[in-house]
Order: structure tokens, then C-alpha cells, then sequence
């Protein structure tokens, strides 16, 4: 299906009326998967024409994405990956794991930017950070696209790893997302050290079920975790 490129529309705007110079496209992966932890890319790029194909990560084959993230991380001008494990991801809430993931790919640039380019709707970034926000960032900013190939090549390749003394799991194939198999063994076996025990796929485990971890606020009240997908997905 054809897609626009993306282009350097939004970065020049923010050099337009910041000021800024150094700015980071930022975009995440792992956000809505039952394991593993949700990972931040933060990527520079410059003015520079892209690698020809640059778009949305997801909009790319597997093949396609692995010959594209070797380009860019010879092309963009810097990038830095942070990471959320999942027992932050328990512990904190998505909202401010994607926090934490992103401040550690940021201050993990050689140079701190003056102003970021984050993917979607919501500034889950927050002060001291000037951000911009860009609904599907991924497709129409050429900084987003880049973080958003680097990111999930990165992400694929740890679960793939992670996933070796898990097979029955399919990590190397769903990279901790839904799937039919991750379903069955997780029925089968339960959780493995790299799931997210506040997810709500262990409600429909009844066997398992006594390993989930509820956070709540000082009122009582238990907090959403959006993004997740229950087991009957």
C-alpha cells in the first residue's frame, strides 16, 4: 500500500519558533505486550534526506526493517535506546514507565536535545523536556520514523533472545505480544520471569492468577494500565 514519506516539516517548524537546533524524534515499542519490557528510541537526525523506504516501522516487513535499521544507525546523526523493565512497568504504571524509558534513551544522547518530537497524542514526557506531539510521528517525521525502526529491531532481537530458554512462548515470533501460542503456554506454564504480572491476561488464568500484582493510589482507587490487551484478545 502506498504511503507519504516523511519529511522534516515538524522539525523545522520547531527550529522555526524555538529555536532549537538539537532536536530528537522519540517513539516507543513494546507498550501494549504481555512481556518483556517496553523500550524508547531516541534518534537525531538532522535536516538530512532519510534512506529511501523510511516509514513507520510497522508499516515495513521484517526483512525490510533489519536492512533499514542498519542504514540508519550509520545515518542519523545520533541515536540511545531506554529501557522499562517489566517490573517497572508493574510497579509504576505504563504512563511513567514510557517516562522512564524515554528519559534513559534522551540523556543517554552524546548531546541533550532542545526539543523533542514524541509520537502520538500524549505528552507522557512532561517538563523539563519541550515536546512536541505528533499523531502518527512514526509516519509523518522523518526522526519519529527512524527511533520508531531502530527501537523495534532492537526490541525484536532482545525478545528473540530472551525467548531461548522459553520456546513454547513464540518470542522470537510474537516478541511478547498476544499471540495463539504465547496463549496456550502461558495457560499451560504460567508467566515467565519476563511478564507483566499487573496485566490483565491473568485474570483469565484462574491456575496462575494468585502471582498478579495490583497497584492502587493513596485513595484506593486501581489505576488503568491502558495499551493492554486481555486474553481474549
Amino acid at each position: 500500500m502506498p504511503y507519504e514519506p516523511p519529511t522534516h516539516t515538524v522539525e523545522r517548524s520547531l527550529r522555526a519558533t524555538t529555536g532549537a537546533k538539537v532536536i530528537a524524534g522519540v517513539d516507543e515499542v513494546g507498550r501494549g505486550a504481555w512481556a518483556g519490557p517496553v523500550t524508547v528510541c531516541a534518534a537525531v537526525t538532522g535536516l538530512r534526506r532519510p534512506p529511501e523506504g523510511l516509514t513507520d516501522s510497522k508499516l515495513l516487513t521484517v526483512k525490510r526493517r533489519a536492512v533499514l535499521d542498519e542504514e540508519l544507525r550509520k545515518w542519523v546523526t545520533s541515536y540511545a535506546l531506554g529501557h522499562a523493565s517489566p517490573e517497572e512497568i508493574d510497579e509504576l504504571g505504563m504512563t511513567a514507565a514510557l517516562r522512564l524509558a524515554a528519559v534513559r534513551a534522551l540523556e543517554a544522547l552524546p548531546v541533550r536535545p532542545e526539543a523533542v518530537i514524541l509520537d502520538g497524542k500524549h505528552d507522557y514526557l512532561g517538563p523539563p523536556w519541550r515536546v512536541r506531539t505528533v499523531i502518527k510521528g512514526d509516519q509523518s517525521c522523518v526522526a519519529v520514523a527512524a527511533a520508531s525502526v531502530i527501537a523495534k529491531v532492537h526490541r525484536d532481537k532482545m525478545m528473540a533472545e530472551l525467548g531461548i530458554g522459553h520456546a513454547d512462548f513464540g518470542f522470537a515470533a510474537n516478541a511478547g505480544y498476544p499471540s495463539p501460542v504465547h496463549k496456550a503456554a502461558l495457560e499451560e506454564r504460567g508467566p515467565t520471569p519476563y511478564h507483566r504480572l499487573s496485566w490483565a491476561y491473568l485474570d483469565a488464568l484462574p491456575q496462575w492468577r494468585h502471582l498478579k500484582k495490583v497497584r492502587s493510589w493513596a485513595d484506593g482507587r486501581v489505576p488503568e494500565i491502558e495499551g493492554q490487551l486481555g486474553f481474549d484478545f
